[in-house]
Order: structure tokens, then sequence, then C-alpha cells
């Protein structure tokens, strides 16, 4: 062998294994919800509500078989024990079965990551969703085009084309993904600047500067809108039980 070429082929080794490796963290070990703190509409932190959130095969799943057909707006999130600021978070989720009868029509074959959360510990025993910023999860319908990794903003705002954006939701340009498959989503949270969504590897939103602010806050109001305009830099990871069952694996994060 050429020795130039060599010494290059030996560089390109030595920098390899130089280079640090990404530290992906489980946050959901398989087995049970202990990292995991339950808030349920109605019920105080802690409270796993008709068994609402459960572990099966890996697999964590929203779980409704003993609300008997009657969801009554129990909204319910399932929070990771600690706040982060800047990380990538990735998970499969797929959705399965029915929604509950009563469940409301827009809430079918949804669900949805909140980052930047809240404390559980501090909201409301009747609050509906944390302040948070949303990245909505839709399953396709079999029949109409229903993106996915779009971005819904209960009592925040944030920066998207240079304008702030005050509508409560905006959708992706994500695929639509119909039946019961598996699908990948990755977030990038860059602290209070920069968002990013991706599904199956590939990007489908982006936006900047999440703040506190906008409607759709059911507790604490005053206290919310004393903060308008205030970045959101941190905040708890939760993901939620809307009346469609749902199920959720290979939930990872790699701080940055």
């Amino acid at each position: 062998m050429n020795k130039t070429i060599y010494l290059l082929l030996l560089g390109l080794i030595v920098l390899n294994s130089c280079e640090p490796k990404e530290k992906w963290v489980k946050l959901f070990n398989g087995k049970d919800l202990n990292d995991w703190v339950i808030k349920i509409k109605g019920h105080p932190a802690g409270d796993n509500y008709n068994n609402t959130f459960v572990v099966e095969d890996g697999i964590l799943k929203v779980n409704y078989e003993k609300y008997q057909d009657s969801f009554h707006n129990t909204f319910g999130h399932i929070y990771y024990k600690k706040p982060f600021s800047n990380y990538r978070f990735r998970m499969d989720y797929r959705f399965v079965g029915k929604q509950l009868a009563d469940g409301a029509g827009w809430a079918n074959r949804n669900s949805g990551i909140m980052i930047h959360c809240e404390d559980p510990n501090k909201i409301g025993l009747d609050q509906n969703f944390p302040v948070s910023i949303e990245v909505q999860l839709l399953g396709g319908n079999g029949k109409d085009d229903r993106t996915t990794a779009n971005l819904c903003t209960p009592g925040t705002n944030v920066i998207m084309s240079d304008e702030l954006q005050t509508a409560h939701c905006i959708s992706s340009n994500s695929k639509t993904y119909h039946g019961e498959q598996w699908v990948n989503i990755e977030i990038e949270v860059r602290n209070d600047s920069i968002i990013k969504h991706f599904i199956n590897g590939e990007e489908v939103m982006r936006y900047s500067k999440p703040q506190y602010g906008g409607g759709n806050v059911d507790y604490n109001i005053e206290h919310w809108k004393s903060l308008e305009g205030h970045p959101l830099k941190e905040g708890y990871i939760s993901l939620q039980s809307e009346s469609h069952p749902v199920e959720f694996k290979n939930i990872e994060i790699l701080e940055l």
C-alpha cells in the first residue's frame, strides 16, 4: 500500500475513534412507570385513574378498558420525572382500536407530546392541559390527508417565518399515516431558540422563540397572563391521553 494512502487511512481511523458517541438515554424502561408522573383531569397527580397508562410487552399504552365507553373529558398526561432544556427526543407511536364513544370529534386518532411543560405537581385538579408546546400526533382516518407532528400551543406562542404565530394549531409538512403502523418521531429542542419536528427521519416543521402567551388556558389564568411574552426555556415532557387508544415505545432522549 502506498505510504501516503496508509497514513491518510490511519489518520481517519484515529479521528473516528476520537469522535464522541451519542449517548441516548432510555426514559421508559419497558417494565414500569416508576420514573413517570401521571396527571389526569379531576384526579390528583400520581393517580392512574382507571388504569389509563399501562405497560405491556415493553410498550407504554394509553388504555381505556375500564372506562366503560365514557371518557367524560378526563384528559390525561404522563410526565417524565424531571425537566429538560436542550435535547433531542425520539420514540415510536401508533394509534390502535377505536376512540371512546363520547370522545370529542377532534380527538379521534389524536395524541401529543407536550414539551416545555409546567410542573405536573402544580397543575390544577380540573385543568385540561398543561401550559406547554404540543407536538400534536395524528393518525390517518383512512380517507383524508392528516399531517402529524403538528404544532399546538396551550398557553404559548412561537415565531415562525419571522412572525409571531397565535393560531392554536399549525400543520406540519408530513405525510399521512393511516392504520396501525408504527411511526418514528424525533424532536430537537434548543432551549428558547429553535425547535424542529422530524417524522421517520424527515424534518416536517421548525419554529423558534417559544414563549408564554395566547389563549387555551383554563387554570391560573392571571398568572400565565402576567408572563405573556416571556421566553419558555425548559420544562417537563409528557405524553397525552385524549380518548383514543395509542401506544408508545423506544422513548429516548439525548441531552445536548
